[in-house]
């Protein structure tokens, strides 16, 4: 349980919906566990608990609250920026690592044994890995019984549960319901095509999602990005198959359309969905630091709530990150059109009509390694440096995924010929969503704190953002947001 009882209370009583996500509130009487806004009446004292995650509720005996769903949420921000192996755990526990290699899988990645790893998230987070992928697969069954007519042994199956009966057992133990009778009280949403499914994403306010959805449509790679009508489209390589996916915002949530080859891939898609608009993040802790600091203050209050744009796919942004480097966006986005056509795989037939523009899957580190990139458009220094990086990510050299170690993951990347500080900065900012990224050499960065009137050279950048810890990531895009031209024309945000 968590120990600061008071500030839980306080934040329970107020039904301050900030804190959802952060903690989970149990009650005895009732037996039901809540998020910290449930508009239920706010128990005695004496009949609350309070838990860092569902898992830990539900271990101790609770289920879920059927009206506030404390299960669709936010996730907490803490998971998202903590660098140690706590953090990096939940990363990997949410995209699915446990239902698809095991315990065994997941602390191999970590560099622990399965008993240690169990001690250490038991007390950080309340619950071993089991558990806390116990309640991942009950939220994803969850989503598939109230908005799709998937038959339960196909749900049963696409959550990664492994029998009916223990899907059927978790459902009862962590909603108190059966899966027939949740499907009756839900509300369908509309079905999108074949294993189609709309979705609401929660996201903390404010959100600017305008401004990263067009950070990410200015970006898009013909093939496997398109972005019109204020709705960024995009295909999805997925742990067992293909997919594709369409976002939008709208006023208090982030819609998401996904198409899945296999929907065993729902709960991976989602989360990398996730990860891609930085829905977990805390704006108004970041707003705090910012938002008082005298250089970025005017930009913050006048669009709160700014994103770091992360990524689906963390070698695809390593791969893009050094194909740009010293290009402009549009240059960018050509030569990744070039190293698409040469190395990309075709969506598949099941996946066409997703988008007009959608043809392609980016193509994988394995397939750059050996592709001939004679001719296309590059130095063969930087081509060499492409070759070496895709080489190491498909042999496992390299992780740039969210369980990654950042600190280790960068001193590797900058080992490698043609990669330098600002493009490991870069894959760290973007890739291992890593919130403190100064980018002091980027020119953009340089030019924007010349427009506020402050020295622009790297040193003095890297002194002033001192004042932006532990936010500089968030820094870096109100300073890009206030340039005309955004990026620069060279060493800019170009992947």
């Amino acid at each position: 349980m968590i120990d600061n009882f008071e500030s839980c209370y306080r934040a329970a009583r107020s039904r301050d919906a900030r804190f959802d996500g952060w903690f989970i509130v149990a009650v005895t009487s009732t037996g039901i566990y809540c998020r910290p806004s449930c508009p239920a009446i706010t128990p005695k004292r004496r009949n609350i608990r309070f838990y860092p995650t569902a898992a830990a509720a539900q271990a101790a005996g609770f289920r879920a609250c059927l009206r506030c769903r404390p299960d669709a949420v936010p996730g907490s921000p803490a998971w998202d920026a903590r660098a140690d192996v706590a953090g990096r755990a939940m990363r990997l526990i949410n995209d699915g690592v446990v239902d698809r290699e095991g315990v065994s899988g997941l602390a191999r990645r970590l560099g622990y044994t399965e008993r240690h790893l169990g001690r250490l998230l038991v007390a950080e987070v309340g619950a071993g890995p089991l558990a806390l992928a116990r309640a991942r697969r009950a939220h994803v069954a969850r989503l598939l019984v109230e908005t799709t007519r998937m038959p339960a042994g196909e749900i049963a199956f696409a959550a990664g549960f492994s029998s009916i009966r223990q899907f059927n057992d978790t459902f009862r133990a962590v909603f108190s319901t059966t899966p027939t009778a949740l499907r009756r009280k839900g509300v369908r949403l509309q079905r999108t095509g074949p294993a189609g499914i709309s979705l609401r994403l929660p996201r903390r306010a404010p959100f600017d999602g305008e401004g990263l959805l067009r950070f990410l449509g200015e970006r898009a790679v013909t093939g496997v990005e398109e972005f019109s009508g204020g709705t960024y489209r995009r295909t999805l390589r997925l742990p067992h198959a293909a997919g594709v996916v369409g976002i939008s915002n709208t006023e208090d949530h982030v819609r998401c359309d996904l198409r899945l080859e296999d929907p065993r891939d729902l709960g991976p898609a989602v989360e990398r969905c996730r990860r891609l608009l930085d829905l977990d993040t805390d704006p108004v802790a970041v707003a705090e630091v910012l938002g008082a600091d005298p250089l970025l203050g005017p930009a913050v209050r006048a669009t709160p709530g700014r994103r770091v744009p992360r990524t689906v796919d963390g070698a695809e942004l390593a791969l893009r990150a050094v194909l740009g480097q010293q290009v402009s966006v549009a240059g960018a986005r050509t030569l990744a059109g070039r190293l698409l056509g040469r190395c990309g795989d075709p969506l598949p037939g099941s996946l066409a009509g997703s988008g007009e523009g959608l043809t392609h899957l980016f193509p994988a580190p394995a397939a750059v390694a050996n592709a001939d990139l004679r001719g296309l458009g590059v130095p063969g220094s930087r081509a060499g440096a492409l070759r070496d990086l895709a080489r190491v990510l498909a042999a496992g050299e390299v992780s740039v995924e969210p369980g990654a170690d950042r600190e280790e993951t960068g001193q590797r990347l900058r080992a490698l010929r043609g990669i330098g500080p600002w493009t490991a900065s870069y894959i760290a900012m973007r890739a291992l969503g890593d919130p403190d990224v100064a980018l002091a050499s980027d020119l953009g960065v340089r030019r924007a704190v010349e427009r506020l009137g402050q020295q622009g050279d790297p040193a003095s950048v890297t002194v002033l953002a001192e004042r932006w810890r532990p936010w500089r990531s968030y820094a870096i895009q109100y300073l890009w947001a206030s340039l005309d031209a955004r990026p620069s024309p060279k060493k800019g945000a170009v992947a």
